[in-house]
C-alpha cells in the first residue's frame, strides 16, 4: 500500500442471512486528496462497504485497511481523523442544536468554530431548537455540520444530502468543493442523486449486486463513452454504418443518434464524412454513463 493510500480494500466479502452476498470480492484503493463518487442502486452494497471503512462492520473474508490501519483496530487517533455522516442521520433527540454541537465540539480539538458560524448560518440552523423537532433535512444538515466541523483528513458520506431541499443541496456541493481545497483531505461519498455528485467527484466507483463493474476517474469514463448526433447532407443515411462498438443507436431516415464505445473524436468525424453526414459529439451526463455501465453488465 503507498504512502498516498488512504483507504485500502482487497478482497472484501460480507454475507448477510442465507448466502446473501452483500460484498463480493471487493477491491479498492482511494489516495489521498481525492473525491470518491460511490454509485449504485438500492441494495448493492455502498453502505455496508462505507461502514467497513469506518470498523462499523467487520470483513467475512479479505481485508480494509483505513489511514494505514486495519479498519477492525482503528483506535480514536485514527477516529478523530476521520468525519462520517450516517444515511439515517441519527443524532441525539433531546438536545438543542446548540448542545449538541458543544457536546460533540469538546472532543475535538481542531474544531472550526468559523466553519460552524459559517455554515449555520448559511444552511439557516437555529442553534436553540431541540434536535427531535427537526423535519429529515435540517437533520441532514446537522449531521454534515457534526462531521465536518473538525475538518477530518478522511470524510465519509452515505447518502448526506437526500433529504435535502434543492438549494440546500446546492449549498452543500460548494461546501465539498471548498473542503477539498485542503490537499490532504479525502472525501467518499454515496448518493443517488447521481446529477448532484458528477458536479464535484474526480473517481467513480459503480457498485452492483456487492461487485464493483468500474472503479475509473470521471474524465476517463466521460472519454470512453460518446454520444454522436449525426445529420444526412444528402438524402437518407445509408442502411448500414461504418461505426465501431455501438452501444446504443436511434435513427430515422437522415439523422441518427449513436452511443460509442472507445472512439477517439478524429475516427469519428472520418467515419461521418465517408458516409456524407455531419457528426455533433457530446459527452454523455454521469446518470446515463451509470445505466450504461450497469446494463451491459447484465
Amino acid at each position: 500500500m503507498g504512502e498516498n493510500t488512504v483507504i485500502s480494500v482487497k478482497g472484501l466479502r460480507k454475507i448477510f442471512g442465507v448466502m446473501k452476498h452483500a460484498l463480493d470480492g471487493v477491491d479498492l484503493e482511494v489516495t489521498r486528496g481525492s473525491i470518491v463518487g460511490l454509485i449504485g442502486a438500492n441494495g448493492s452494497g455502498k453502505s455496508t462497504l462505507l461502514r467497513h471503512i469506518v470498523g462499523l462492520y467487520l470483513p467475512d473474508s479479505g481485508t480494509v485497511t483505513t489511514l494505514g490501519r486495519s479498519a477492525a483496530d482503528l483506535t480514536p487517533a485514527e477516529l478523530s481523523r476521520i468525519g462520517y455522516v450516517h444515511q439515517e442521520g441519527e443524532l441525539l433527540e433531546w438536545m438543542t442544536v446548540e448542545q449538541l454541537l458543544r457536546y460533540v465540539a469538546a472532543y475535538y480539538p481542531t474544531w472550526n468554530y468559523e466553519l460552524e458560524k459559517k455554515y449555520c448560518t448559511k444552511f439557516c440552523i437555529i442553534p436553540d431548537v431541540r434536535v427531535g423537532t427537526l423535519s429529515p433535512g435540517q437533520r441532514q444538515m446537522v449531521a454534515v455540520l457534526l462531521a465536518v466541523a473538525f475538518e477530518p483528513e478522511l470524510l465519509i458520506l452515505d447518502e448526506p444530502a437526500a433529504a435535502m431541499d434543492p438549494l440546500a443541496r446546492r449549498e452543500f456541493l460548494n461546501l465539498l468543493l471548498e473542503l477539498i481545497q485542503s490537499p490532504n483531505r479525502t472525501i467518499v461519498i454515496s448518493s443517488h442523486i447521481l446529477t448532484d455528485i458528477e458536479k464535484v467527484v474526480d473517481q467513480v466507483v459503480i457498485l452492483n449486486y456487492g461487485r464493483v463493474l468500474r472503479n475509473v476517474s470521471l474524465d476517463d469514463l466521460r472519454e470512453e463513452f460518446t454520444q454522436v448526433h449525426l445529420t444526412s447532407l444528402s438524402g437518407p443515411l445509408p442502411e448500414r454504418l461504418p461505426f465501431e462498438n455501438v452501444v446504443e443507436s436511434q435513427r430515422n431516415g437522415s439523422s441518427a443518434v449513436l452511443t460509442l464505445r472507445g472512439q477517439t473524436p478524429e475516427k469519428i468525424v472520418a467515419m461521418a464524412e465517408q458516409i456524407g453526414a455531419a457528426a455533433e459529439l457530446q459527452s454523455l451526463p454521469l446518470e446515463e454513463l451509470y445505466r450504461i455501465v450497469v446494463e451491459k453488465a447484465k
